[in-house]
């Protein structure tokens, strides 16, 4: 897979993208992440990518030509997304992380000041995502978790194969189970037996129960489109909640 970042501030990425999963990833050969200076694709001698917005008001607009002459430069397939990364856009979730994983090519632009040209977001960029309901400086640090969320679900990066992905927080529409590790007794607090006994199928259990009951103390908002058996459904009730059943399976 091949990422592309547009941004003004290049100098923002390398560290970032070269430690961690990402950083494995690359030297792998899993995926190629390439960060591209807008200004390049200026034409002034100050290399202007703003300029004050029609109709008066704060704050200067980031232009249309350099973000469209970048993105044309790349030379995309022709069904590549192209992201800007923007506080008005649908937030990014697990399920449009795993879409935007399933392509070959990747475009993410980083916008900056009052904001991004409108004709940007109506004829050169697929979609719009924000990481949440904040305003940042730029999209530069939205771009670097779009990465990191993306890159983790390609085949092959993560070492611990598929079922720990299916694990994850929001991949099972559930927040993620406790997970302990050595030593079994920490300043007298115990791990749960559960994770001791080496019964598989109870561990497997207690981690669902446990999955539920955190999920309902912390994000009930999620239980609605969760995937829930019937199993699931009267955990929940016994646990207190009375929410409608939705997202049931045998």
């Amino acid at each position: 897979m091949d990422i592309h970042v547009i941004t003004i501030f290049p100098g923002m990425f390398p560290a970032a993208l070269s430690t961690g999963i990402v950083g494995r990833a690359q030297d792998a050969g899993l995926v190629r992440v390439q960060v591209h200076d807008l200004r390049i694709h200026t034409h002034d001698r100050h290399r202007t990518v703003d300029d004050a917005p029609y109709g008066g008001g704060p704050g200067m607009v980031m232009q249309p030509g350099p973000f469209f002459e970048a993105v044309e430069a790349l030379g995309l397939p022709y069904d590549s997304p192209v992201v800007l990364l923007s506080p008005q856009g649908k937030r990014l979730t697990q399920a449009s992380a795993q879409r935007l994983a399933m392509a070959t090519a990747l475009v993410l632009l980083c916008g900056r000041y009052e904001g991004v040209d409108e004709r940007v977001g109506e004829h050169l960029v697929t979609e719009e995502i924000s990481i949440g309901d904040y305003v940042l400086s730029g999209g530069e640090l939205p771009a670097l978790v779009v990465v990191d969320a993306v890159v983790r679900l390609l085949p092959g990066v993560l070492g611990h194969g598929e079922a720990a992905i299916q694990d994850d927080t929001h991949t099972s529409g559930l927040v993620q189970y406790p997970q302990y590790t050595r030593p079994a007794t920490f300043r007298e607090w115990q791990v749960p037996g559960v994770l001791l006994s080496g019964d598989h199928a109870q561990v497997a259990r207690w981690r669902r129960r446990e999955a539920l009951r955190r999920t309902l103390e912390r994000r009930p908002d999620l239980l609605a489109r969760a995937s829930l058996s019937e199993t699931d459904v009267e955990e929940l009730r016994r646990l207190g909640w009375t929410g409608a059943q939705q997202g049931t399976e045998t």
